[in-house]
């Protein structure tokens, strides 16, 4: 079998990431990469070509691109990456915008053999994927309500750019950078949320994004969903509660290349209405590897190799969670008004 020429347009401390997943896998193999920080074009010591912009990168003889880029310009790219005949890899968000993924798509559409896959990575994380098991078999039975906490300390952190601080740039603050991850999650055990209320907040770090935003939501089945994404938790912390009739599964910590996050862990709570009084038996498993980046580049490398569908971390998937966040946003009729929020009802896709 062939082996995929890859390129890499964004070469910073995520693009370097998945340039290890790809050096990984036998059947990719790393061509080119492009950095606006490149002074000019050259040639690393490894033989990988570098460039200072995209455009060049795309004149490579490339199967497929990975876009570590900004919000403003990753859908830029992906969307001259498909037109270029290539299968592309975006990491999230899929832009500053619900209108920025509804552009996407529709150049998607009008490109039906190319694939094109998102990097929502906490779907792919051991304890994400054990619960997904626990709750789809049914034995706990369905879904009542759900609470997410995702939250940092700053904005700004791990010697990141301050791009994530300029809403030219970025589009959003700490729920489109990080708490889209647990939108995302929330979106996956429960389905789509039709009711929405929120407060949107950057009354501490006094940047145009915002650093909270908490949201109380609902779905058609009456699934309640409460969520707050944080850039005032000063201790880091992932947590997902996901009540259902019998039990609980709850997610707590991440492992994460800051190790910030604590032990991944995945709880299960199995209730006897009769008899626990408040005191379930549990049983925790913990988590002391990480494997979801590897898995999620082997998805996509199987998807354009064997020529099947993306299945999970696809543009309908992206857009939906975009739709989620956009929402959010909306529902706080302070935040919209002073950022001239569209509503996301309003913004039409193929989808």
């Amino acid at each position: 079998m062939k082996r995929l020429k890859i390129g890499i347009a964004g070469y910073g401390v995520v693009g370097k990431r998945r340039r290890d997943c790809i050096d990984k896998h036998p059947k990719m193999h790393l061509v080119a990469v492009c950095d606006r920080l490149y002074n000019e074009n050259g040639i690393h010591p490894d033989d990988i070509r570098y460039y200072s912009n995209y455009h060049d990168l795309l004149n490579e003889d490339l199967d497929a691109l990975f876009v570590c880029m900004t919000n403003d310009i990753a859908p830029e790219v992906t969307i001259a990456a498909l037109e270029r005949g290539l299968h592309v890899f975006c990491e999230k968000p899929p832009g500053r915008s619900l209108e920025d993924i509804s552009r996407v798509i529709n150049c998607e559409r009008l490109h039906p053999d190319q694939r094109l896959m998102y990097g929502f990575n906490h779907r792919y994380h051991d304890s994400v994927q054990d619960a997904l098991k626990i709750v789809h078999s049914g034995a706990l039975g369905k879904i009542i309500n759900l609470r997410g906490i995702y939250g940092k300390s700053k904005i700004i952190t791990f010697n990141q750019s301050d791009w994530r601080t300029k809403r030219k740039i970025s589009g959003g603050g700490v729920l489109l950078d990080q708490g889209i991850h647990m939108v995302d999650l929330m979106r996956l055990f429960a389905g789509e949320f039709i009711q929405v209320q929120s407060i949107v907040s950057n009354s501490y770090w006094g940047f145009d994004v915002e650093d909270n935003a908490y949201a109380l939501m609902c779905t058609a089945e009456g699934i309640v969903g409460m969520l707050n994404s944080s850039a005032t938790q000063w201790r880091h912390r992932f947590h997902l509660d996901i009540n259902l009739e019998k039990g609980s599964v709850i997610l707590g910590g991440l492992l994460t290349g800051s190790k910030s996050y604590g032990a991944e862990t995945l709880t299960v709570a199995i209730v006897d209405h009769d008899n626990d009084n408040g005191d379930p038996r549990e049983q925790l498993t913990r988590y002391n590897t990480d494997k979801s980046w590897e898995r999620e580049i082997n998805d996509f490398a199987t998807s354009i190799l064997e020529d099947s569908e993306i299945i999970s971390g696809t543009s309908h998937d992206a857009f939906q969670t975009m739709k989620l966040v956009t929402q959010i946003y909306y529902a706080d009729h302070n935040w919209r008004t002073q950022f001239n929020i569209s509503d996301p009802n309003l913004i039409q896709s193929q989808y």
